[in-house]
């Protein structure tokens, strides 16, 4: 890729971060978004949301649910799980949003703000070595 370390890194950081919200099916969307306004490069920001795949999902979203119900000031809530299979084959959300959704949203912000922070770190200090060996090697 050709590209700045802050292109790349802020690409990669905007597809990390979208990857915590429970935005599914919007990533993308929502990425790419959010690396424009962060003059991010795009397929960075596509690559970033490879962050959120089946088997990091399960971790992300109960660290966001835990985050969400301590930043709420509240105890979890069960919901029963003939109760939620019902609501999901009938794409019925509402019920859903106070005791889950709300307290993911919640606190995916704040853990997509420092995902998103740590992998722009990570990310721009990797690229700026890679770009500075290459430009050694063809000195």
């Amino acid at each position: 890729m050709k590209a700045t370390p802050h292109a790349i890194a802020a690409g990669v950081a905007a597809g990390v971060a979208v990857s915590c919200t429970p935005f599914l099916g919007f990533h993308f969307i929502l990425a790419f978004c959010l690396a424009f306004i962060l003059r991010g490069n795009m397929i960075a920001a596509a690559l970033g949301t490879a962050f959120g795949n089946p088997l990091t999902f399960p971790l992300i979203f109960a660290a966001a649910y835990r985050i969400g119900i301590f930043l709420l000031g509240r105890a979890p809530e069960r919901v029963g799980e003939a109760n939620l299979f019902t609501l999901l084959r009938h794409l019925d959300f509402a019920p859903l949003w106070h005791p889950i959704l709300k307290p993911i949203l919640v606190g995916g912000l704040p853990l997509a703000a420092l995902c998103g922070a740590v992998f722009y770190v990570l990310t721009w200090q990797g690229v700026r070595l890679f770009q500075q060996r290459g430009k050694r090697r063809r000195s």
